[in-house]
């Protein structure tokens, strides 16, 4: 019985043995054994915060390509770098993920209807869209709340959730549980890289900045002391904070809605004061940088397009060198925009906090003269960035004009800039007694303001349209008016008359009158036949315009070939948000894409290309999101009116008294003391697209 048993026993096993040998063939499922080396770099707590059904699920997720690998959110960034490296992928792409609120409205939006219903955004929302008036704000009750494990949300004081940054782990839940899309989770990366939408929550200031600066959100941090946060908002946008704070026109202000009833917030000078703030501290913010990607970018041009975009480029992780033809970094910002306006020890510390994360600059060599761009590519960069800026200037066309003593505007600014920065002990580049320059945009204004410094005794600017007409700078212009600048209005010049030595003694004009507008929208100069004029004078400069040099593209077959121009001389982009040109790897942007044109538009630009050149390097689409907000407005954000605004004087821009000013390069424009800035502040209504504070709320 025993031996019966046990042969029975053994011919069971045996025979179960074969049918799982079989199913096991059958039924053979495969799994990818990098799932197994993935969950093993989490932290197997089977925490759920990363919103997977535990470690193993997530790690599923991760070799499907369904999670980053930084999936998991208590591990860690060495877990990231693992679970990259077990996946084969940059770890570049392994950034921490954060949550982010879009909307600060709360409270403020005004209600439709009374809701008395379930505590729940999504039960909300489904009741015509929700309460609010506003149709894409905060509903406020918290859904956002309830889903967050890790205590990192709060429904603040005034009706919107608040994210606390040290306890957020980025996993997403507040985002999958939002039914107005409010809350995002992104990496640093993706906040720089991100545009604006037509259907963010941005207000009317935001909207007009080239840059794209959150200009609400600093201005609200001035107000309540947080200094650094407010140059670091700005700072998500623009490098050149110091630059941009004395230089820029702030077409912001144009649209900001206070503008409409009061005068419109001293957006610039806040930006400046911070700016500065930081500065006089002694040292730069620390400012974040993804992990290296290995990628190797080149930018050509130290301007503030090119400095901007190689900025961009080090926080996302690449490596990039600066090839520039002067001697310093800074472009035309630096030779080309007068001490006065910006000292050039600002623009130093400024460009230092830039080439400290790791930017590399070679000095004093120019594209199509030292190199080409073939000899870039083969020594191992993976894509180039043209910012060769508008160095060219514009010529009258006129008899005479090339006479001893004639110069164009950026030479003439140039030359001077050099010899004050770098050979001061030379004699001074010339500078007559009876000084005329001939523009009316900002390099114009820039001369007469710098050749009155030089000791000139008469400058004066002739100008072929009215005063209104003027595209340069208002504050620029009435400086001009205050320092004894002579403004000779209605004028064409006609020739330039010299003497036997050939030196210039005369300019000739004819006296015009404005007739119908014309492609920009100015009344067109119509000339008065007879009204020729004659001024006496010793120096003459033309500042009427520049473009773009390309003089590099006959020098490379290639790119001869190849590389697109304008008929302006500007470098080609079918995109003029992607900015790459006919050349894959080439990128462009700021004046060398644009024409001549304002600071904060080629930072802007820079960023842009700087977008552009990390996604070609890391194989995305560089296609722009269709509702990709770019020089429009969100209609429904401009008002005609904004009831409940009280009346506010404007801060004043602080400057040195006028016969101060005139005996020297000092800056002549001053920055506003912290009491003014908290002021200034308090008069910013907060505004997003249909919100904003009334000041007698």
């Amino acid at each position: 019985m025993v031996l019966a048993a046990v042969l029975f026993m053994l011919g069971l096993g045996a025979t179960c043995g074969g049918i799982l040998s079989i199913a096991s063939k059958v039924f053979y499922v495969y799994e990818d054994p990098r799932i197994a080396e993935v969950e093993g770099f989490t932290a197997l707590a089977n925490c759920g915060g990363c919103g997977y059904a535990g470690c193993s699920a997530a790690a599923v997720a991760v070799v499907a390509g369904e999670a980053l690998p930084s999936v998991c959110i208590i591990a860690g960034p060495e877990s990231s770098h693992n679970i990259a490296g077990v996946m084969g992928v940059d770890p570049g792409t392994a950034e921490a993920l954060l949550s982010y609120n879009t909307c600060d409205g709360g409270e403020r939006a005004h209600n439709k209807f009374h809701y008395m219903g379930i505590n729940s955004c999504q039960a909300l929302v489904s009741l015509y869209g929700g309460q609010k008036e506003c149709p894409i704000g905060c509903l406020g009750l918290g859904d956002c709340v309830r889903a967050c494990a890790f205590d990192a949300l709060k429904i603040g004081p005034h009706g919107y959730p608040v994210v606390n940054e040290l306890n957020c782990v980025g996993c997403g839940a507040c985002q999958k549980v939002c039914p107005k899309d409010i809350m995002e989770i992104k990496t640093m990366s993706q906040k720089l890289l991100h545009l604006n939408q037509f259907d963010d929550r941005i207000a009317p200031c935001q909207q007009t900045c080239p840059a794209e600066i959150d200009i609400p959100k600093y201005i609200m941090q001035i107000k309540h002391g947080d200094y650094e946060g407010a140059v670091n908002t700005i700072r998500e946008r623009n490098p050149l904070l110091l630059s941009c704070g004395r230089v820029c026109p702030h077409p912001c202000e144009v649209k900001c809605r206070r503008g409409l009833e009061d005068q419109a917030v001293s957006i610039n000078q806040l930006k400046r004061f911070v700016a500065d703030h930081e500065m006089n501290s002694g040292a730069h913010l620390p400012i974040s940088v993804a992990p290296s990607t290995g990628k190797k970018a080149a930018v050509i041009g130290g301007g503030p397009a090119g400095l901007s975009c190689a900025f961009f480029l080090r926080r996302l992780g690449h490596d990039v060198t600066i090839f520039d033809d002067n001697p310093k970094l800074g472009g035309m910002i630096r030779y080309g925009i007068p001490e006065y306006r910006l000292p050039k020890e600002v623009l130093a510390w400024e460009i230092q906090g830039i080439l400290d994360l790791g930017v590399e600059h070679k000095a004093n060599v120019k594209l199509g003269r030292d190199f080409d761009v073939g000899s870039l590519i083969a020594s191992g960069f993976d894509a180039v960035f043209l910012g060769i800026g508008a160095w060219k200037d514009y010529t009258l066309g006129v008899e005479g004009e090339n006479l001893k003593g004639c110069y164009t505007g950026i030479s003439f600014l140039t030359n001077f800039a050099e010899w004050q920065q770098e050979t001061p002990d030379e004699e001074r580049p010339f500078v007559g007694q009876k000084c005329v320059v001939i523009g009316g945009g900002n390099t114009a204004i820039d001369c007469v303001r710098t050749l009155m410094r030089l000791g000139a005794d008469e400058v004066s600017i002739v100008y072929r349209r009215t005063r209104k007409e003027m595209p340069a700078n208002e504050v620029e212009i009435v400086a001009a008016e205050h320092e004894g600048i002579n403004f000779v209005f209605l004028a064409a010049p006609t020739k330039v008359i010299g003497d036997e030595d050939g030196n210039v003694i005369e300019l000739e004009y004819l006296k015009m009158k404005l007739g119908e507008p014309d492609a920009s929208g100015r009344r067109r100069p119509v000339p008065i036949e007879g009204s020729e004029t004659v001024l006496e004078i010793d120096m003459l400069i033309t500042a009427i315009g520049q473009g773009p040099d390309v003089f590099f593209k006959k020098e490379n077959k290639m790119l001869d070939q190849d590389l697109k121009i304008t008929r302006w001389n500007t470098i080609d982009s079918e995109d003029e948000i992607a900015l790459q040109s006919s050349i894959p790897y080439i990128f462009t942007g700021g004046d060398s894409a644009t024409g001549a044109d304002l600071v904060v538009s080629a930072i802007g630009g820079g960023r842009r290309a700087a977008r552009s050149i990390h996604m070609y390097l890391t194989g995305e689409d560089l296609t722009p999101p269709e509702k990709t907000l770019f020089k429009n407005n969100i209609q429904e954000s401009i008002f005609d009116s904004v009831p409940g605004i009280v009346k506010k004087k404007r801060t004043p821009m602080p400057e040195l008294p006028v016969d101060e000013r005139t005996k020297s390069f000092a800056e002549a424009d001053l920055v506003i003391t912290e009491e003014d800035a908290i002021y200034e502040s308090n008069r910013c209504l907060n505004c997003c697209i249909y919100c904003y504070d009334p000041d007698n709320s």
